[in-house]
This record gives C-alpha cells, sequence and structure tokens, in this order.
C-alpha cells in the first residue's frame, strides 16, 4: 500500500460505513447491560471484564483493548452496537477502571500487557477472535499480533501508539497549527519554569479539543463512567508509563519503538484506523501500513479526531462491522 494524501482517504470510511454522520451529541445513547461479567486472572492481578452477546455464537468475537496507559473501558460503549452478530469483549486493564490496582511499577510494562490480553482470551475461553486496540491498546494490539497467535482472526491498530518518535513528531507537527500564543504556552508549559496550572490546562485543552475529541461523550457514557463500580482513570500509572505532556515522554515508554514489528504482521489481516484530525497522523498510519507484508489497509473516519467511537460512532462501527466479516473465516 502506497503513502496516500490525506484528504483522499476520507471517503474510505463513509463508504464501508455507509451511514450519514451523526455527531455525538446529537444521538441518545442506550447501552445494554452485560450478558456476563468477570474477574479474570492474569499477570499481577484481575482484570474486569464484560462481555454482550454469545460467545459460543456463530462468528468470532471482538476484543477492545483500551487507551492510556490507565485508561478504562467505558469510552467504547457504542462497539456494543456489534453485538447484534458477534460477542464483544470489553475490559480493564490491571490498575485501571474496575480491574484490580495492586500498583505494582513492576507491572507496568508492554510485555505483561500483552501477557494480560491473552490471557483474557484464555480466561473467557474463547478459541478465535478479532483484536482492535485503540490509542496505547493499539501498542499492546501490535505486539500481540506480530507474535502471529493461531487465534486471531484479525486485528485493527486503531489511532495507535506505533513508535514514540513517530507519535511526537506528529505532536509537535499538530502544535504548529495552532495559533502562536497557544503554541508558545504549550512549549512553556513543558519548561522548566512552567506557567500557572490553570493556563496549561486551557492551552492543552485548545489541542485536544482540535486533535483528541471534537464531540462530548453522551449523558449515559459520562453517567456510565462514574457509576460503573470502578477507580477510573489511573493518572499515575499514565505518568509512569508515557508523562505528564502530549508532546514530552519522559516514562517508560519514551524510547518505545514498534515499528520493527511492523515487519511481522499479517497484511492480509491488519487494519489501521484514524479519525481525519486524529493525534495519530494518518499519513504516518499510511506509512506504517506501507511497512507490513503484503500492505496492511488504512481507514479515516471523516470528522474524527483521536476518539472515533465517540465523535463518529457510526462510522467507526460500519468501518469493524465490514472489517470482521471479511475475516472472520
Amino acid at each position: 500500500m502506497n503513502s496516500i494524501d490525506r484528504r483522499a482517504a476520507l471517503g474510505i470510511a463513509a463508504t464501508l460505513a455507509g451511514l450519514a454522520a451523526i455527531p455525538a451529541w446529537a444521538r441518545t445513547a442506550t447501552y445494554p447491560a452485560p450478558t456476563r461479567e468477570a474477574m479474570l486472572p492474569v499477570p499481577g492481578g484481575r482484570v474486569y471484564a464484560r462481555v454482550n452477546g454469545d460467545l459460543a455464537g456463530p462468528r468470532a468475537p471482538l476484543v477492545i483493548v483500551h487507551g492510556g496507559p490507565g485508561g478504562t473501558h467505558a469510552s467504547y460503549l457504542d462497539a456494543l452496537a456489534l453485538a447484534d452478530e458477534r460477542a464483544v469483549i470489553l475490559y480493564d486493564q490491571l490498575d485501571s477502571g474496575r480491574s484490580d490496582w495492586p500498583e505494582n511499577p513492576a507491572n507496568w510494562h508492554v510485555g505483561r500487557f500483552v501477557e494480560e490480553l491473552e490471557a483474557v482470551r484464555g480466561g473467557l475461553g474463547i478459541a478465535h477472535w478479532h483484536v482492535c486496540g485503540h490509542s496505547w491498546g493499539g501498542t499492546v494490539a501490535l505486539e500481540y499480533a506480530a507474535r502471529r497467535p493461531a487465534a486471531l482472526r484479525s486485528v485493527v491498530l486503531a489511532s495507535p501508539l506505533i513508535s514514540t518518535r513517530s507519535w511526537i513528531a506528529d505532536a509537535d507537527a499538530l502544535r504548529r497549527s495552532l495559533p502562536a500564543d497557544t503554541q508558545q504556552m504549550l512549549i512553556a508549559c513543558d519548561g522548566p519554569a512552567p506557567p500557572a496550572a490553570t493556563a496549561c490546562e486551557t492551552a492543552t485543552g485548545s489541542y485536544y479539543a482540535r486533535f483528541n475529541g471534537r464531540e462530548p461523550p453522551p449523558a449515559e457514557m459520562r453517567g456510565y463512567a462514574r457509576t460503573n463500580g470502578g477507580r477510573g482513570f489511573n493518572r499515575r500509572l499514565y505518568e509512569a508509563m508515557w508523562g505528564r505532556s502530549e508532546f514530552v515522554a519522559t516514562g517508560t515508554l519514551r524510547h518505545y519503538d514498534g515499528e520493527p514489528l511492523l515487519a511481522q504482521l499479517d497484511g492480509r489481516r491488519t487494519l489501521f484506523m484514524a479519525g481525519q484530525y486524529d493525534e495519530a497522523v494518518p499519513t504516518t498510519l499510511s506509512s506504517f501500513a506501507a511497512r507490513v507484508p503484503g500492505g496492511a489497509e488504512l481507514a479515516v473516519i471523516p470528522g474524527a479526531a483521536h476518539g472515533t467511537f465517540n465523535d463518529r460512532p457510526e462510522e467507526t462501527i460500519g468501518v469493524l462491522r465490514g472489517w470482521m466479516h471479511r475475516h472472520d473465516g
């Protein structure tokens, strides 16, 4: 697959989805109760998993690996729409959400999170599945898929962190597109004598509003995140592995480089997915897709930033549905 012009990619997702764009703020979200819930043993503790749909159904289940590190499954509730034809598994990684919080930094390395994903599969007794990893979850999915597990039907690398070097380079480029005063504030916030926290939060919010999430989550998602019994986002884990800023990685992921793993993926069963305005820039992902043997595919969700599942849920779900139909066998 060759590198594509970003504008030329915008129609891909709409074609696959076959749906008109409906902003997240305009939709009424009603999320079904889980078919099954479990606390599954994984290296280092237990993780919470919820299943909607029949794990023994005719189509291979989908598991979604959330972002962060330190995020939760609550951001992916719209993916439960796919449970009309296959089981959908959402889980919280160790030290996040409803899972155990041992808060042992010895657990906070990429390999353990990859082992955790396989432990979820084993704990639920799944023979074959599709894996979708979003953002930091894309790192976990990349590492998992590079092992070529026999259980893997396909992998979707959604707005993924493939290497810290490329992520920071894209963040720097996106920052340069902001107004000059916002750029200067963001740079100062990462300096040795940062301005007041409120000023930094405002500048960071401007960046996020363009490139992280363009629509607010629906009320039901916010209510679920508050009341689902977990402890939510783990900032300590996030800062230990990444850092305090989008533009400077200071944690254990600061030298992460998964780019060599691209050569170990199966291009026939690998999809990259990103929003039009994503922090994981579509043209960068296109270059990664071209490095996968056989050429991986790329879908760009029109109108979405990094949070494609919330910004444009119908289009995102449509892409996943069509992709998995092609790779169920």
